[in-house]
């Protein structure tokens, strides 16, 4: 940049200009070519008879055997889940994975579970901002009862996290769609609650989860929120028996559609303004208590689930541009508590070139890459980071009141 901008911190002044962007491009790309080795020899090991579905196999087997295991999608790309992934490749990371787990409603599923229920998500934490969320593909038909369970259901906990109860307490009440469920004329992700206020429909269990209890689904209410280009609603679910009598109560979620995001794109410069005051709207969602009066001792701001249509491009931009926002407190931090954020475990590729180590927008994408695979997909993603960012200072500068 040619002069300096006030307010905005010297290493996004830096950062913004088209050879530094350039190198940090390259040094990502780098680096998630060596996951997507480890990811394909992890895949060969676990599954040897998908030989021949492993492109560049002979490359891939020169991986760090370290990598290997630290990179294992070996639950995602095991046969009898390939028809639970929307895309062949994109498979969660084992190590941070979500699995809904089964039992009686007073069950805590462990870190350790392996025996719940597959669902394609990863728990993600923010590097800048500390906050957890459920980075996960958009519902298929058959995977929606699976969707809907990680509300409903135990879950196992973020790694290295003190969250113990995601059944109650800890419980998401958010969920964040970033694609519209029809693109360009293609299927980008399954409905799973009516359209019309208190409409409701049932949603069986894949026939494999037989065991499972159907869930009622209803519309309560929608909105449409124009300013923030996005359509809020109320959800509430209420578990049934397999007689399709009611069992427990119902629990309410909130669903926050963003409609300015296209597929394989970003949004457009004029909608920059409609998304950050939509990462607001979701973080002021996300703490909204009014819909839990008589539930005591709720987290305040318990983790969010967000999807795109993979649950990797736009799902890895919009979670990184929050973190960054968060970190400045142009959103909430993640617990009026919390004073430390805790620090990551470091990556098996060591740190990112020193020339980029100031670059929060470059270590913000990597850390997510190492817990999701292909986090913030595409360049113009990494690109639309930076300027939305410094549109949010420039917003808070010109008294708009931040994000």
């Amino acid at each position: 940049m040619s002069k300096a901008m006030p307010g905005v911190p010297a290493w996004l002044q830096r950062a913004h200009n088209a050879e530094h962007i350039s190198e940090v491009l390259r040094a990502l790309g780098k680096r998630e070519r060596a996951r997507m080795a480890a990811r394909a020899v992890s895949q060969h090991q676990s599954h040897p008879s998908k030989r021949h579905r492993i492109s560049h196999l002979a490359s891939s087997l020169s991986a760090n055997s370290e990598h290997v295991a630290h990179y294992s999608i070996s639950a995602g790309s095991d046969p009898k889940h390939e028809p639970l992934n929307r895309y062949s490749d994109v498979l969660p990371y084992d190590r941070t994975r979500v699995v809904v787990c089964p039992g009686e409603p007073d069950h805590e599923c462990p870190g350790s579970c392996t025996s719940g229920r597959y669902l394609n998500a990863n728990w993600v934490r923010e590097l800048a901002g500390g906050k957890w969320w459920i980075a996960t593909q958009a519902p298929l038909p058959h995977t929606a009862h699976a969707f809907l369970s990680v509300i409903l259901e135990g879950i196992s906990p973020p790694p290295g996290s003190s969250m113990s109860n995601l059944r109650r307490v800890n419980r998401v009440r958010t969920i964040v769609q970033l694609t519209q469920n029809l693109e360009g004329g293609m299927r980008k992700a399954h409905v799973y609650f009516p359209p019309t206020e208190g409409e409701s429909w049932i949603i069986e269990p894949a026939p494999e989860e037989r065991e499972d209890a159907p869930i009622k689904v209803t519309l309560t209410r929608s909105r449409t929120l124009d300013h923030a280009h996005c359509v809020q609603s109320v959800v509430t679910l209420q578990p049934l028996s397999r007689a399709r009598v009611p069992t427990g109560e119902p629990v309410v979620f909130q669903h926050l559609l963003y409609a300015s995001w296209p597929d394989h794109g970003v949004p457009a410069p004029e909608d920059r303004e409609g998304l950050l005051r939509f990462t607001r709207i979701v973080d002021e969602t996300n703490r909204d208590l009014s819909l839990y009066s008589g539930i005591a001792n709720l987290d305040p701001n318990p983790p969010i689930m967000v999807n795109c249509s993979a649950g990797v491009g736009r799902t890895g931009a919009f979670i990184a541009l929050c973190s960054l926002l968060r970190h400045y407190r142009l959103l909430s931090p993640p617990t009026t508590q919390e004073t430390k954020i805790p620090p990551l475990p470091p990556s098996p590729l060591g740190p990112l070139p020193e020339e980029l180590q100031d670059d929060m927008v470059a270590q913000e994408i990597d850390s997510l890459r190492e817990q999701r695979p292909g986090m913030v997909q595409r360049d113009d993603q990494v690109l639309m980071i930076y300027e939305t960012l410094l549109a949010a200072f420039a917003s808070m500068d010109a008294g708009q009141g931040g994000a």
